[in-house]
């Protein structure tokens, strides 16, 4: 064998390899952006377009519905589905909710402005855009956030305005209810809707999905331990799950319950927040928050087990499914009355 292929049949050093592969990919994902953000401008411009003939012509519905239903039969025929008239429609939809072309933002692709255009409440369609964007929210998460209420069940714990200035980076949030959702929606898990778990197999279902667990608990949150000993004097306890939130800067631990929660459990997990305060804390960082995560909760229990000016222990229910609009419907009128209920006591 000569030097020459003894060379060429060498192995390629790692470090090259691995340079190698990134610059390729890297060159492959600014291309599919680059794709991505053209058509969401060519859409843009065909709904401008559009707008355009319609105000310059008859100021009735039909006469909307009679150029899109033309300019598809027209457009269709030669580029394909992604102009038939219920896409030039989407159009229309997106240059009326973003009618200036600077503020489409770059990192979101056609999709996901296709579903932001379809929200009436400028807050509400801002905020997803501006979390989508900071957490780098794929399409399908972003619709899944959605269809979750993730805005509903913020707005159910926190004001709108501190909604919105977290989301514009504004202000960090202070509070853990600024942050906590209620109830936590987990159907990711893929359970089934039966009435009782053991406690194990959901802890287990939320490690094995932990990304899918964390982005459904909120920004800044990252895994530190599962199961965590806590020795007091002879008898042992266990932690279910031990996390921080680099926003609130704080340990927060979570105890899992299949059932419907006690004052017993509210204790345990007081104790275990406690134990953290003066043990783990260091001394610039925030009190250590609680969340019992339950499959049930009576909240005037919760609120009577609890002193009146407690902020570090939460009670969430969670579900194992995505909720149906009436369902959100229902519970935010629940939210609404409850603290309309406070205020009048």
């Amino acid at each position: 064998m000569t030097q020459s292929n003894t060379r060429s049949q060498a192995p390629v050093p790692g470090a090259l390899l691995s340079e190698a592969r990134q610059i390729i990919l890297d060159a492959r994902t600014r291309a599919v952006r680059s794709v991505d953000a053209e058509r969401v401008r060519m859409y843009w411009r065909l709904g401008e377009r559009i707008v355009e003939e319609e105000q310059g012509g008859e100021a009735r519905a039909e006469y909307g519905k009679r150029i899109v239903d033309r300019l598809a039969a027209g457009l269709q025929p030669e580029f394909g589905s992604g102009f038939a008239a219920r896409q030039l429609w989407r159009a229309k939809q997106f240059y009326t909710a973003y009618p200036i072309l600077t503020a489409v933002r770059s990192e979101l692709n056609w999709s996901q402005y296709r579903l932001l255009s379809t929200m009436d409440d400028a807050d509400k369609r801002e905020y997803y855009e501006r979390e989508a964007v900071t957490n780098g929210w794929t399409g399908r998460e972003l619709e899944r956030q959605v269809n979750s209420g993730l805005f509903e069940r913020l707005l159910a714990s926190t004001n709108r305005d501190a909604v919105m200035a977290a989301a514009r980076g504004e202000r960090i949030p202070q509070d853990p209810t600024e942050i906590i959702k209620d109830p936590m929606v987990l159907e990711f898990l893929g359970l089934e809707r039966r009435p009782e778990y053991y406690e194990r197999d959901l802890e287990g279902a939320l490690l094995t999905h932990l990304q899918s667990f964390l982005l459904e608990l909120g920004n800044g949150f990252s895994f530190v331990a599962r199961q965590r000993r806590i020795v007091l004097e002879d008898d042992e306890f266990f932690v279910d799950l031990v996390l921080y939130n680099r926003l609130l800067r704080c340990f927060v631990l979570v105890e899992l319950k299949t059932r419907k929660v006690t004052h017993a459990d509210l204790g345990q997990l007081q104790m275990y927040v406690n134990y953290f305060d003066r043990e783990e804390k260091l001394g610039d960082e925030n009190p250590t928050v609680g969340i019992l995560l339950c499959a049930d909760k009576n909240d005037t229990v919760v609120r009577y087990s609890l002193p009146t000016d407690n902020t570090t222990i939460l009670a969430s229910r969670y579900q194992l499914y995505l909720p149906s609009e009436a369902e959100l419907v229902s519970e935010l009128r629940r939210e609404v009355g409850d603290v309309l209920g406070e205020r009048d006591s």
